[in-house]
């Protein structure tokens, strides 16, 4: 069975109810998940052999943890014990990773104190026939930028098939670099590239055709995702598969869809709509659903509508990661128009 593994911090994140309510009722939920876990746990769910990298204070709640992700079946092995804080950040129930609402508490954290040379590649990676990771770990700092590259590199040397998502967190871009001068020399590794136009704008300077970006028009968007992803293709030759997801706010929830580029054609997906119960780790859904359509050698119009359909399974679901069987993301499929 091929093997992937993830690379990544794993976050607390803590929903309160605004207006006070989380203070009258003295609580609030907490989820357990990060981006690269996200992925991590779908793949799980999903009948993959799954690897977690990352870094963790040797504690209780760690411990906590890393019990949850055992029963995910996702081995932990590679996990390195160090520092003292586990990250986190607060987002009120409903909001969007996006949106203002959101607070950042990584500062300090064990993962984001890792430096090159703390993680063996060549003995984390033996094995591995994936590697995943993405553009929310060189965002922390510079130190974990270069962790980044060490991890590329090695996997790179392996032989080893590399995704990113394309994840930009403006807020976390805070240590003196802009993003096009750090995300160019990690995505020049990757196979795989998710994310959006406006993302790959902004980390990778692909240019935005402003003609095209015609509010409302899925038409347009869909041009200028062929064309972005031409773009990316011509100057990242390492480059396979580049996937771009939209999503639109309407009077009923959400429009949702997504193209897919390969060496051979342009594929788009089944359009979506869609009423919104959460949009944490929807993306993180899409990434997962790219790499299981990929690794068991599916049809890219099929990969497209899969992982769009999970995607918009998860943003009916509460919690970071997705609980979604492989049956589920069918039904979805049978309504997409």
């Amino acid at each position: 069975m091929k093997k992937v593994l993830c690379f990544g911090e794993i976050l607390l994140r803590f929903s309160p109810v605004l207006q006070g309510k989380w203070i009258q009722d003295a609580s609030f939920s907490v989820f357990v998940g990060g981006a690269e876990l996200n992925v991590a746990s779908a793949l799980s769910q999903w009948g993959l052999a799954v690897d977690f990298c990352g870094a963790l204070p040797d504690n209780y709640l760690s411990h906590e943890i890393i019990d949850q992700l055992h029963s995910q079946n996702i081995d932990t092995k590679c996990i390195l014990f160090s520092g003292n804080r586990i990250g986190s950040y607060f987002l009120p129930e409903g909001g969007d990773l996006k949106s203002n609402g959101v607070i950042y508490d990584r500062a300090y954290s064990s993962f984001s104190e890792l430096k090159p040379g703390n993680i063996d590649w060549d003995k984390v990676l033996d094995g591995i026939d994936w590697f995943h990771f993405s553009a929310i770990n060189p965002a922390l700092n510079e130190n974990i930028a270069e962790v980044c590259l060490e991890a590329l590199q090695v996997a790179k040397q392996k032989g080893i098939t590399i995704s990113i998502d394309l994840n930009y967190r403006s807020k976390l871009w805070q240590y003196g670099k802009y993003p096009v001068e750090v995300m160019p020399k990690l995505v020049e590794y990757c196979d795989v590239i998710m994310g959006n136009i406006w993302s790959a704008n902004t980390l990778m300077g692909t240019p935005l055709e402003q003609d095209l970006l015609i509010v409302g028009n899925n038409e347009s968007y869909l041009k200028h995702s062929e064309i972005s992803s031409q773009e990316i293709m011509k100057h990242y030759p390492n480059a396979k598969i580049i996937a771009n997801t939209f999503r639109m706010e309407n009077e009923e929830g959400i429009e949702y869809f997504a193209t897919l580029k390969n060496k051979s054609g342009f594929f788009s997906s089944k359009t979506f709509n869609a009423q919104v119960i959460n949009k944490v780790g929807s993306g993180d859904c899409f990434m997962a659903g790219l790499i299981y359509g990929i690794l068991n050698k599916n049809e890219p119009q099929e990969i497209i509508n899969f992982s769009a359909a999970a995607a918009i399974g998860k943003m009916q679901e509460q919690g970071d990661a997705t609980q979604q069987s492989i049956n589920d993301i069918q039904k979805i499929l049978s309504y997409g128009q």
